[in-house]
């Protein structure tokens, strides 16, 4: 029994396990953002002078880490969009890593963030993460080809 209507192509499993993985990442350093935010914010509160920098500061770092969880999770879920501001943030997090190795001195710190951020990139620009970014991943995509 033939049916009249053809099947559609079968829709991709979701991102790359490349993708799921930087967007791992791009959540945990989002989640450090917010912690250190809370931790600003709870050292201001037995300070007497720069209150008002403090809570500033730490807004900043909560605003940006929650941007991030929202970045990472949309990698891990399978949204194209999220594959642009993940590579640029870890491109801004690598005057970071210069810091924390460089004029702070934190050596061991500074060679694991090196390290996290570094794969991240690399894991968001593989050539099968930038096919897929590009919706390359298609079934329709493969028969254009």
């Amino acid at each position: 029994m033939t049916s009249e209507h053809p099947q559609p192509p079968p829709a991709p499993a979701g991102p790359p396990p490349q993708v799921r993985l930087a967007g791992w990442s791009v959540v945990a350093q989002g989640l450090l953002g917010v912690a250190f935010a809370v931790v600003v914010a709870v050292r201001t509160i037995g300070a007497h002078t720069g209150v008002g920098n403090a809570i500033g500061e730490a807004v900043y770092f909560a605003v940006i880490g929650g941007a991030l969880v929202a970045v990472g999770r949309g990698l891990v879920i399978g949204r194209r969009w999220a594959r642009t501001p993940a590579i640029v943030a870890q491109l801004l997090l690598l005057p970071v890593v210069y810091s924390l190795i460089g004029p702070s001195r934190q050596l061991l710190w500074g060679i694991l963030a090196g390290v996290v951020v570094v794969t991240t990139f690399l894991l968001l620009i593989s050539e099968r993460s930038r096919m897929w970014s590009m919706g390359m991943d298609l079934p329709d995509a493969r028969e254009r080809g």
